[in-house]
């Protein structure tokens, strides 16, 4: 029952990587829809209350039980943390702990405060997450998927900005055009790497987003980068081949 509500969370919250993990080998499906059932958790944590406090205990609640994992003895009662227990191993707990970790930078304002803490931010999100899937499916590739995964990363960053500006965040250190171009170059260039199939299949829609961000900036703060239908089905059947 724990898998089938994680399936639900990721088909809800983030309907493109259920897409993603439906295409994906089945026997890797339990280690993804715990996980990304875990993450859509932790990211929606900072930003469903405007209370910094609730925020911080929201995020300590999963260090909280992510670190019971570890332990190795009983858990809280929470679907997704009982997937977790099932497929996540020592270096897996550590992994999710700078993620959530990481994620304390959504609660408040305050902006990044150069590229190289971007960076940071971007590795310890998606980096953290697509290296800890890959090597529980059996990946020893770690940098590989950490490149392909910051190009993943920089381009759901880059989706999200009209709505993160809404909200008063500064999510980008350089928001000129030559900035946005230049992020969006870097991060496509990362994308060069040949990761797992199941990284690539997560992260279906990152190249064609940072090429429209690439050849269009503007829309970036107009909030266009969204992929139409046909090209969404055509880079998901590129990405299963």
């Amino acid at each position: 029952m724990s898998l089938n509500a994680c399936a639900e969370i990721v088909e809800k919250g983030d309907p493109d990587r259920f897409r993603a993990v439906m295409a994906s080998p089945v026997g890797s499906r339990r280690v993804l829809f715990a996980l990304f059932a875990f993450n859509i958790e932790v990211t929606r944590a900072p930003r469903v209350t405007s209370e910094q406090m609730i925020a911080e205990m929201r995020l300590q609640w999963w260090r909280d039980a992510v670190e019971e994992i570890g332990q190795g003895g009983p858990v809280r009662k929470h679907e997704v943390v009982d997937e977790l227990a099932q497929v996540l191993d020592a270096q897996g707990v550590a992994s999710l702990d700078a993620l959530i970790a990481a994620r304390r930078w959504d609660i408040y304002t305050d902006p990044f405060e150069d590229a190289d803490h971007l960076d940071g931010y971007v590795d310890a999100t998606a980096g953290n997450l697509l290296w800890t899937a890959a090597r529980l499916l059996g990946s020893d590739d770690e940098q590989g998927v950490r490149d392909y995964a910051y190009g993943i990363g920089v381009a759901n960053l880059l989706r999200a900005v009209p709505d993160l500006e809404q909200r008063g965040r500064k999510p980008l250190v350089d928001g000129t055009i030559t900035g946005v171009v230049g992020l969006a170059q870097k991060a496509f260039s990362k994308m060069g790497t040949n990761p797992p199939k199941v990284v690539k299949l997560s992260g279906f829609l990152a190249k064609p987003t940072l090429r429209k961000a690439i050849k269009s900036p503007t829309m970036v703060a107009d909030g266009q980068l969204d992929i139409g239908p046909f090209a969404q089905t055509w880079a998901l059947l590129k990405a299963s081949l």
